[in-house]
């Protein structure tokens, strides 16, 4: 047995465990093993690793049957079970029907098989307690992931290939062979005498993965021989500048980003200033926080957002993200959030038709108090108003009144006007956004006329003057609409 090959690419292996901070002393590692020269390798390295004094790695190996090849899939578990117990490593096995679960998930074979396994993988961490899960990716493996990624139009998330160790589900996902080349893996194989099997499945390009290993790369090789390392490069370099640009969009999202209740919204002005691929990534951020979630070809969705916030024009402006979830600009702001409308669209009307009285705005943390008073009895100066209250002549209403919700073409008599204004116009005036404007409740006379408009305007209708005798104060609680 010539161990020369394995020795190199242990210690390889060992260099790159210890610069990419893959294990630590005493970690239990679950090894997942297909029975093809690469995972068979990388169990057989690691294997190697886990003796020594200053690691003492425990090592599980665990293997998936999918249940697509019959008997040469129970055969290759078989192996896998073999191989395992000559090392004197624990075995788990999967066994799962993937061609029903393609008819029951509507997936394809690939994405099936995937999430079975890694569902599985991820039990068996459980119950043993590991805190990794090592995949035997390569180099070559990761080539064919650039490229795939570059057909499908990814951005430099997607260019940066498989990382070598990634968190998920609070296991890390590592992949020391990733530098690593499948001849090499095949290569210690063949001469340390360390059997492997053969997936047929591998040779059928009807697959996308093997079409671009069996097709696409070979046909590009012609244009560059060493094609796979540079696609390699270009996911290291573009990885490193992507974790670079990840790390100053999450500070950026500190300095920027509001979260009030599940609304996620930021200023324009300090937005505009900053780098468009920061915004690009800063909106990328804010959708993977929300329930919606994004992939790399949301680009146009992120770009539709981003060239929304730094025009000029329109100020107003909502997009439907999917899912319930919609990004509305409000004049200086952006807001994500679920659909605004909601139950606060609904409509609603409650008559008031004895004083005091006090009625709860729907959907909201205020409330209209109406108190009615003799004149005489502490007059209130119309300069000491604020926008939280108006005064009526109580002689000069229509009764009963009504607190309603907004209705389309809404119109007001306006102090100071000949004339009317639609309550749009006011609202656009005062730079109300329009996720609120539904919360603003009319109240209005008998004959359906709006006499004043919480927090914002007062009509003509019914002024106080000198000759009142009798004073309807109605006040807005707690706080402004904003």
């Amino acid at each position: 047995m010539n161990s020369r090959v394995m020795h190199r690419l242990v210690e390889q292996v060992r260099q790159i465990g210890r610069e990419e901070r893959l294990w630590s002393s005493g970690d239990c590692i679950v090894v997942a093993v297909s029975g093809g020269p690469d995972s068979v390798a990388l169990l057989h390295i690691l294997y190697q690793l886990a003796a020594e004094p200053d690691l003492k790695l425990r090592l599980v190996c665990a293997h998936v049957n999918h249940g697509f090849r019959g008997a040469e899939s129970n055969e290759e578990a078989e192996f896998v079970r073999r191989m395992a117990s000559k090392l004197g490593i624990p075995f788990e096995l999967g066994v799962y029907n993937i061609p029903a679960y393609m008819k029951e998930s509507g997936h394809g074979a690939q994405l099936a098989a995937r999430e079975k396994r890694y569902e599985f993988l991820h039990s068996v961490a459980e119950k043993y307690g590991a805190g990794a899960i090592a995949l035997a990716h390569h180099a070559d493996d990761q080539a064919e992931t650039v490229v795939m990624r570059i057909l499908r139009g990814s951005g430099s998330s997607g260019l940066a290939g498989m990382r070598m160790k990634r968190r998920e589900k609070n296991v890390e996902l590592i992949r020391p062979l990733l530098r690593i080349y499948k001849n090499d893996l095949i290569q210690m194989c063949e001469k340390t005498g360390i059997p492997y099997v053969t997936d047929s499945t591998n040779l059928l390009p009807k697959y996308a993965r093997n079409a671009v290993r069996l097709d696409v790369l070979p046909f590009l090789g012609q244009y560059n021989s060493g094609l796979t390392e540079s696609l390699n490069r270009l996911a290291e370099v573009v990885g490193t500048e992507d974790d670079f640009l990840q790390q100053k969009a999450e500070q950026v999202y500190q300095e920027l980003i509001f979260n009030e209740g599940g609304i996620f919204s930021f200023k324009i002005e300090p937005f505009v200033a900053l780098h468009a691929a920061l915004q690009r990534r800063l909106i990328k951020l804010i959708l993977n926080y929300l329930p919606l979630g994004t992939e790399d070809n949301d680009f146009t969705k992120i770009e539709a957002i981003r060239k929304g916030a730094i025009q000029n024009l329109p100020t107003t402006w909502s997009l439907d993200l999917g899912g319930g979830l919609r990004c509305m600009r409000e004049y200086d702001m952006i807001r994500f959030m679920l659909d605004p409308m909601g139950n606060s669209g609904l409509p609603y009307t409650y008559p008031v038709e004895h004083f005091p009285a006090e009625i709860s705005v729907p959907n909201t943390e205020h409330c209209l108090r109406f108190t009615r008073y003799r004149a005489n009895m502490g007059s209130i100066s119309l300069d000491e108003l604020g926008d939280e209250e108006a005064v009526f002549d109580a002689d000069k209403l229509l009764y009963p009144l009504t607190v309603r919700s907004r209705l389309p073409g809404d119109f007001m008599k306006v102090i100071g006007l000949n004339g009317s204004k639609k309550v749009k116009d006011i609202f656009i005036d005062a730079k109300i956004p329009p996720s609120s404007r539904s919360q603003i409740p009319m109240v209005t006379d008998a004959e359906g006329q709006i006499i004043w408009i919480p927090g914002l305007r007062r009509s003509a209708i019914a002024t106080v003057s000198q000759h009142t005798t009798s004073v309807l104060r109605i006040a807005l609680d707690t706080r402004r609409f904003n």
